[in-house]
C-alpha cells in the first residue's frame, strides 16, 4: 500500500458517465407553437388594456385633486393597487417621470390660473390669494398626492419633493414675488413665510 490517494476504477467510470448537472431542456419548450400566438397576443392586449385603465384612473384622480376635489371612499386603496400593478408593467420605470412632466404640470396649470386671476389687484390681495393657494396645496393637495403614489418608493426624488419643486418652478417663480413683497404694507402671512422657507 502506497501513501498516495487512489480512486477505484469503477467509481471513476461512473463519475465520468454522470456528466453535467444541467438538466436537458424538454423538446416541447424549445420553440413557441404558432397556434399559441393569437392567445399570447390576446393576453398581451389584455395586460395593456389593464395598464391603460389603471393609469387612466390615476390620472383622473390626480387632476381631480388639483381641481380641489377629494378622493372617494376606498378610492385610495384602488389607486395604490393600480400603481402597484403599473410598477410591475412596462410603464413602471416611467411613472415618476410622467408624474413630474405631465400630470404635475397639467395639475399646476389650474393653480397658476387662480394666481393669474388676481394679477391686477393690490399687492396685499395677491399675497392673500397666494397664501390661501399655498395653504391648500401644502395641507390638502400634497399629502393626497403622496398617499396616491405611496407605492412609488426608492426613487432619486420623492413624489413630495417633485411636487414642491413643481410648485416653486411653475407657480411661485411666475408670481414675481421680488416685485410684490416690497409693496406689501402689512405683515406677511405666516403661510407665505412657511412657503418661502419650505421652497428655498
Amino acid at each position: 500500500m502506497t501513501g498516495g490517494f487512489t480512486v477505484a476504477p469503477s467509481f471513476a467510470l461512473q463519475f465520468h458517465k454522470m456528466g453535467s448537472f444541467r438538466r436537458p431542456r424538454p423538446r416541447f419548450m424549445s420553440s413557441p407553437v404558432l397556434s399559441d400566438l393569437p392567445r399570447f397576443q390576446a393576453a398581451r392586449q389584455a395586460l395593456q388594456l389593464n395598464s391603460n385603465s389603471a393609469w387612466n384612473s390615476v390620472q383622473t384622480a390626480v387632476i381631480n385633486v388639483f381641481k380641489g376635489g377629494g378622493l372617494q371612499n376606498n378610492e385610495l386603496y384602488t389607486l395604490n393597487e393600480n400603481i402597484r400593478r403599473l410598477l410591475k408593467s412596462e410603464l413602471g420605470s416611467f411613472i415618476t417621470d410622467y408624474f413630474q412632466n405631465q400630470l404635475l404640470a397639467k395639475g399646476l396649470l389650474f393653480i397658476e390660473e387662480k394666481v393669474k386671476l388676481c394679477e391686477g389687484k393690490y399687492s396685499e390681495d395677491r399675497i392673500d390669494v397666494l397664501s390661501e393657494i399655498w395653504d391648500h396645496y401644502f395641507t390638502e393637495t400634497l399629502p393626497t398626492l403622496q398617499a396616491i403614489f405611496y407605492p412609488v418608493q426608492g426613487q432619486e426624488l420623492t413624489i413630495r419633493q417633485i411636487a414642491l419643486l413643481g410648485f416653486r418652478d411653475l407657480v411661485l417663480l411666475k408670481v414675481k414675488l421680488e416685485e410684490i413683497l416690497p409693496l406689501v404694507q402689512t405683515k406677511l402671512p405666516a403661510s407665505i413665510v412657511q412657503m418661502l422657507l419650505v421652497l428655498q
